[in-house]
C-alpha cells in the first residue's frame, strides 16, 4: 500500500494524527525534500528507508514505490501541506492505478490556513469577501489564460498566492490592473507556522519593497483582500435577533 501525506504547513506537530501515525509505521518514506520539514522524519521507525523526491524524477519515484509493493512493504509519499494542492500527486495516482497498485490519501493542512492563523485573520466576512481565490503566478510553468491574475484579481475577492514570492513586481501590477486598489491591503507570510515565520504586512502596491527590504524573494504565501483590514459586518450566525435550526431569535 502507498499513501500520500499531507505533512502540514510547517511545524512538525500540525501534521495529523493519522498522517503521524502511519509515518511512524511506513517501511519506505519518499517525501519533498525541497519543502516538508525534515524533523518530520524523526517519527520513522530506525529501519524505514528514506528518500528525498527534490532529487528524483516522477519515474523514480514510482520505481521506489513499486519496489516497495514487491517486497510487501508499507510507502508512505509525504508532501507538504495538503498534498491537493500544487502536490503534483494526480500523475503518481494514474501512474500507481496503471500498475495496479493500492492507494490512500490522508489530507494535511494547508499552508493558506498555517498563515491565516499566523496573522490571526479569517478569509471569509460578512459583506467584505466570502471567496478565497488559491492560484500562483505563472513562472517556468504556464497556469490556464483564463486563470491570468488580472482577471481572478476582477473578483477583488480574498486571495491567496502559492509559488509567487520571487514574482512580487508583476504579481502587483497584475493585480492592480485587475481590479485592486494599489493600497488594497496585503500580507507576506514566509515559512508559515516554522521556528523561522515571519510576517510582513503591506499592501498590494508595495509587495516587492516589501518583500526585498526583509530579504524575502521564496517559501512565503502572498495573501490580498481587504479581509487583512478593520472593517466588516457581524456574523448572522449568532446574531441574537437571526433565528436558524438550532436557535430561536431573541425578541
Amino acid at each position: 500500500m502507498v499513501t500520500f501525506i499531507g505533512a502540514g504547513p510547517g511545524a512538525i506537530d500540525l501534521i495529523t494524527v493519522r498522517g503521524k501515525t502511519l509515518l511512524e509505521t511506513a517501511d519506505i518514506v519518499i517525501y519533498a525534500g525541497s519543502l516538508v520539514n525534515p524533523g518530520l522524519l524523526d517519527y520513522t521507525k530506525t529501519t524505514c528507508e528514506i528518500f528525498n523526491s527534490a532529487e528524483m524524477t516522477l519515474e523514480q519515484v514510482i520505481a521506489v514505490m513499486e519496489r516497495g509493493e514487491r517486497e510487501k512493504k508499507t510507502t508512505v509519499r509525504l508532501h507538504t501541506g495538503d498534498p491537493s494542492i500544487y502536490g503534483a500527486i494526480r500523475e503518481q495516482m494514474d501512474m500507481l492505478t496503471e500498475r495496479g497498485i493500492e492507494y490512500t490519501v490522508v489530507p494535511g493542512v494547508s499552508s493558506f490556513c498555517g498563515a491565516a492563523a499566523a496573522l490571526k485573520t479569517e478569509y471569509t466576512l460578512p459583506d467584505v469577501s466570502q471567496t478565497l481565490i488559491l492560484t500562483r503566478m505563472e513562472g517556468r510553468t504556464p497556469v490556464p489564460e483564463k486563470e491570468e491574475i488580472s482577471k481572478l484579481a476582477s473578483h477583488k475577492s480574498s486571495m491567496a498566492l502559492f509559488l509567487s514570492s520571487s514574482l512580487l513586481e508583476e504579481l502587483s501590477r497584475r493585480l492592480i490592473s485587475g481590479g485592486y486598489e494599489a493600497n488594497t491591503p496585503a500580507a507576506i507570510v514566509y515559512k508559515a507556522t516554522w521556528p523561522d515565520e515571519k510576517i510582513v504586512r503591506t499592501c498590494v502596491g508595495e509587495l516587492y519593497t516589501a518583500a526585498k527590504e526583509n530579504n524575502i524573494n521564496k517559501t512565503a504565501l502572498i495573501l490580498v483582500g481587504d479581509f487583512l483590514g478593520t472593517g466588516y459586518s457581524r456574523s448572522k450566525l449568532y446574531d441574537p435577533a437571526f433565528s436558524h435550526e438550532f436557535r430561536e431569535a431573541v425578541k
